[in-house]
């Protein structure tokens, strides 16, 4: 008769299995960006509860925002650590991450009325090609 050991999971079992249960954890962090629709201008902001912040926003709450009501989300990345939300909060609000921002929403800048002031992006893509 054969001996049944209990056998020790392989070690890249172990890895997978505990990126599974992180993958199904909730990321807590949010690094957003508002658009008014009022001034046709971006905010960029950091929260915790996606929902009741853009509320807070939309019902004049937030100082920074409220003369420039409406304001419609139009991108977030969620993160597990606050520190790497706050992080890129702030590099968006550096003149290279609103380049970054620009370039990766212009065809929801452009369909928002923004393309005026990121026609330069459009000019420099056309320069390349």
């Amino acid at each position: 008769m054969e001996d049944h050991k209990q056998t020790q999971p392989l070690p890249y079992l172990e890895r997978l299995s505990s990126t599974t249960s992180l993958m199904l954890q909730p990321l807590p962090f949010c690094t957003y960006v508002l658009f008014s629709e009022k001034d046709l201008m971006l905010y960029v902001g950091f929260t915790s509860n996606l929902h009741n912040r853009i509320l807070n926003h939309n019902s004049g709450g937030t100082k920074s925002t409220s003369y420039r009501r409406p304001l419609k989300l139009i991108f977030c990345e969620f993160y597990l650590f606050e520190k790497d939300a706050r992080n890129r909060e702030s590099y968006f609000k550096t003149t290279a991450g609103k380049k970054a921002l620009k370039l990766m929403l212009r065809t929801t800048l452009h369909t928002l009325g923004y393309a005026e002031k990121v026609s330069f992006i459009f000019a420099e893509e056309n320069e390349q090609n």
